[in-house]
C-alpha cells in the first residue's frame, strides 16, 4: 500500500471514534499542511516538517503537536506526549467526539504552522546511545537465527528494552522458553512487544 492508501484506511476503518478523528482531519486539511503517513498515524507536514499526526486509540483519539512544547495553550489542554520521554511533542486528547471545538482546535493547529514557519523547534541533545543487557536466553535465541537477530538490531532502543525486560522478568525456564516463541515472530516482522495496544 502507498501512503495515501493507508490514510485512506486508517480513515475508513471502522472505530468508534471514526467521525471524530475525521473531524480533526477535516480542519487539518483546512490548511496549508500536506497530508502523509509516518509511524502508523496521518501526519501533517510544512515543507518536509512533521507539525501534526492524528491519532486514534481504544480509549481516546487525538491529536500530537511535533512541537506542542511552543504552543500558547491557552486552553490549558496540551499533554506531554510520553512523560520523561518526549521533550517537545504535545498530545491534545479527547475522549468524545462532543470534546472538539472545532474553532479551538483549528487555532492551535494555525499556531503550530506559523512556529513551524518561524523555524521554531526545540534542539535536542544527543543521547548517549542507550545499552542493555540482553538475556543469555534471548541472545542464544537470536544468535540461531539470523533473521531474528537483523530485525531486533533494526528495531528502535526502547522497543528492544521492552523484549528483554519481558524476557528478564520471566522467573521459570518453561515461561521464558514460552516468551520466546511468542517473540521471535514478532520481532521478524519488525513490530514491538505493545505495538497492538499503542
Amino acid at each position: 500500500m502507498d501512503k495515501s492508501e493507508k490514510i485512506e484506511a486508517y480513515y475508513g476503518e471502522e472505530h468508534h471514534f471514526k467521525k471524530a478523528i475525521e473531524i480533526l482531519r477535516n480542519l487539518a486539511l483546512k490548511t496549508n499542511l500536506e497530508e502523509t503517513y509516518k509511524w502508523n498515524f496521518p501526519t501533517y507536514t510544512l515543507d518536509g516538517k512533521n507539525v501534526l499526526s492524528i491519532c486514534k486509540f481504544k480509549q481516546h483519539f487525538g491529536i500530537w503537536f511535533f512541537n506542542g512544547v511552543f504552543l500558547s495553550d491557552r486552553k490549558k489542554v496540551l499533554q506531554n506526549a510520553q512523560e520523561g520521554k518526549t521533550q517537545a511533542m504535545r498530545h491534545w486528547k479527547f475522549n468524545s467526539i462532543q470534546e472538539i471545538d472545532e474553532k479551538s482546535v483549528l487555532a492551535y493547529i494555525n499556531e503550530a504552522i506559523e512556529n513551524q514557519k518561524k523555524g521554531i523547534q526545540l534542539n535536542s541533545k544527543k543521547k548517549a546511545p542507550v545499552s542493555f543487557t540482553i538475556p543469555v536466553e534471548l541472545k542464544k535465541a537470536l544468535k540461531n537465527d539470523l533473521h531474528a537477530q537483523k530485525s531486533f538490531k533494526k528495531l528502535a532502543p526502547y522497543n528492544q528494552k521492552e523484549y528483554i525486560e519481558y524476557i528478564a522478568s520471566a522467573k521459570q525456564n518453561k515461561t521464558k522458553k514460552s516468551r520466546l516463541e511468542k517473540i521471535l515472530p514478532m520481532i521478524k516482522k519488525g513490530e514491538g512487544l505493545n505495538d497492538k495496544y499503542k
